[in-house]
């Protein structure tokens, strides 16, 4: 069993601006949401394609689909699309852990000329 990292919410914004859809002039993709999945789990783990599970499919077909998206500029498209509307889930602002330099504690500033 694949764990999945898209909701069914997120992957329904990002499906209609996938390319290899029903149609699509071309050849349907395969399975879009699940190399969506790999190419998070590349980009989460860090991991060499090589080092892809089995439970996505071949490294190397994954890998070429990936490059292909690339230079199509596929997931540009995805990331202005979905830039518009930020979801701030995962955002943590908390004004206890940023630190002031010391030299912006109120001190006056401002070029000084020596004689």
């Amino acid at each position: 069993m694949i764990r999945l990292a898209l909701r069914d919410e997120q992957w329904d914004r990002i499906a209609p601006l996938l390319p290899g859809k029903e149609g699509d002039p071309g050849r349907s993709g395969e399975n879009n949401r699940l190399f969506f999945e790999a190419v998070l789990w590349v980009a989460r783990t860090g991991s060499p394609w090589r080092d892809l599970p089995e439970s996505f499919g071949r490294w190397f077909s994954v890998w070429k689909r990936f490059r292909r998206w690339v230079l199509r500029g596929v997931f540009e498209k995805i990331f202005k699309a979905l830039s518009g509307d930020p979801d701030f889930e995962y955002a943590l602002i908390d004004g206890t852990i940023i630190k002031v330099h010391r030299h912006g504690t109120g001190a006056k500033g401002g070029l000084k000329i020596r004689p």
